[in-house]
């Protein structure tokens, strides 16, 4: 898993059949102190509506296609988790979901 920070959408004027409706967007990964590392990439939205600004899980390869509705459809990065909170400590780091409502 990979995490990153959604700065921006893409569009496709011609996609893959099984990918329309997909959202595309624009990923900057993030190493686990939210430092940006590598180029940006393009992942397709798991069906999460997640929005820019949002810091996101991303899965690669195999695993993206999996992710989406449409299995077997042509996918490197998927976006499947919005994170709400990262926790840095000196043993390592935890993903925390703050209480309170949420919809998913």
């Amino acid at each position: 898993m990979l995490l990153g920070k959604i700065v921006g959408t893409a569009v496709a004027t011609i996609k893959y059949p099984g990918l329309d409706g997909v959202k595309l967007l624009v990923v900057q990964p993030l190493n686990k102190k939210l430092q940006p590392i590598g180029g940006r990439k393009v992942a397709a939205d798991a069906g999460l509506r997640a929005g820019f600004g949002d810091v996101v899980v991303m899965v690669r390869s195999r695993e993206a296609s999996l992710a989406l509705d449409v299995k077997g459809t042509p996918t490197d990065l998927a976006v499947v988790g919005i994170v709400e909170t990262v926790d840095v400590t000196e043993s390592g780091f935890s993903y925390i979901l703050k209480e309170g409502y949420t919809e998913f």
